[in-house]
Formats: structure tokens, sequence, C-alpha cells
């Protein structure tokens, strides 16, 4: 089992958000799988400029380190998100990342996967970080099993101690849901009406969109 986590702060070592997403991670290994914390703000990944050659061809015309992270992506079980609040938002370098993704969503490349979300904020909005991650997990396709979100105020550290704990039970939860192949039927619900949306789109589109037919086509989404 693989779990990949990847943190969006740019603050590297002095990153709260880092510290969310590592101890994750300290508590997927711990209950067995193997993991890999993987730091976007060191990549260079360029703006999506919307020209829809994934869809047609299923790869990408920006030539940097997207394409290597992406594999990461899909070659994992599960996929630990982290980002701290910026202006009411996640930051610029995972919403570039995020962005990118375009052919994954129509695909729905992510069913079957499962993930989680942490995130930081200074004085509020913490929590619609992480709801607005694990959104972003269930819109490709994969089931998320919950996250963290911590405020941190005037005194971080006192913020910080208990979250990194029940950070780790959230690495353990993942592992757990992944190896008993969880359900949850508000996100079965999703999932079903994303199908449904993106099989119209797909079919919509057949005539210019030959990789993402394809793929429906092979995956037996449509005859």
């Amino acid at each position: 089992m693989k779990i990949l986590a990847i943190n969006g702060s740019p603050r590297g070592p002095r990153s709260q958000t880092l510290r969310l997403v590592r101890a994750v991670l300290d508590g997927a290994e711990s209950a067995g799988a193997d993991v890999e914390l993987v730091d976007v703000c060191k990549l260079q990944i360029e703006y999506c400029n919307g020209c829809l050659v994934c869809c047609e061809r299923g790869e990408c015309v920006k030539e940097d380190d997207f394409i290597e992270l992406y594999q990461k992506m899909l070659e994992s079980d599960g996929i630990v998100l982290g980002s701290p609040n910026y202006i009411d938002s996640v930051t610029a370098q995972i919403k570039t990342l995020l962005d990118r993704m375009a052919d994954a969503i129509h695909c729905q490349m992510f069913i079957g996967k499962y993930g989680c979300a942490v995130a930081t904020a200074g004085g509020s909005k913490a929590d619609e970080i992480v709801t607005y991650l694990n959104g972003v997990l269930q819109t490709l396709g994969a089931n998320t099993v919950g996250g963290v979100a911590v405020v941190l105020g005037g005194d971080p550290e006192a913020a910080m101690a208990p979250a990194e704990e029940e950070a780790r039970k959230l690495g353990a939860k993942l592992v757990h849901a992944i190896a008993n192949k969880e359900t949850y039927p508000e996100q079965e619900r999703l999932h079903a009406e994303m199908i449904e949306r993106m099989r119209a789109l797909i079919m919509a589109n057949k005539d210019r969109w030959h990789h993402e037919y394809n793929y429906w086509k092979a995956a037996g989404r449509i005859p």
C-alpha cells in the first residue's frame, strides 16, 4: 500500500502544515503503509492554459514537473493533501497542480483511491480549506476519510500538539479504509453523479476528445 502526501505550504521546514502532513504519514507508516512526501513548492509546475490537449491525447503540452508528480498520484492507493489558508483558499502552488488535472476529473481516474486533507490558518477558515481539498479528491473519484484543520492563533504550539496526534490517527484511518475498501453512502452518490456528468461530457465531445472517449470505452463505462 502506497500513501503519497503533497504539501502545499511554501514555508519549508518552518511550515506548520508540513508538520501535520508528516504526522499523517507517521500514522500511515505505523499502520503498515509505504509513504512518500512531496513538497509541491519545490517543483516547477506551470499554469494550465486550457488547451484541452490532455482530453484529446492523454498528455500535457507542458514539459515540467507535473507529469512525474501526476504519475505518482496515479500509482498511489492513498493521497494526502495539505495547505495553509492563504486569503480564504489554498496556496497558489497547490492550486496550480490541481488545475492541471482536468483529464483526471473527466476520466474519474481516482476511483478506488482514498484520501484526506490537512490545513492550518492563522485566524480562521482552516476547516474550509480541508473541505475544499477533500472535495477535490472526491471530484477526482476518490473516497475521503476525514481531515485535520488547525487555527493557530496566538499560541501555535499549543494548537499543534493535539492536532499532530489527531493527524497521526487520520493516517492510520486512511490505511484502514484502503485495506478494507470502505465505502461511504454519501460519497458513493457523489461518485455516481460524477460518472453520469462526465459520461455525458465525454459523449458530447467524443469526436474531439479521442483519448478520453477511448479511456471510458476501455473502462466499460460506455458501449
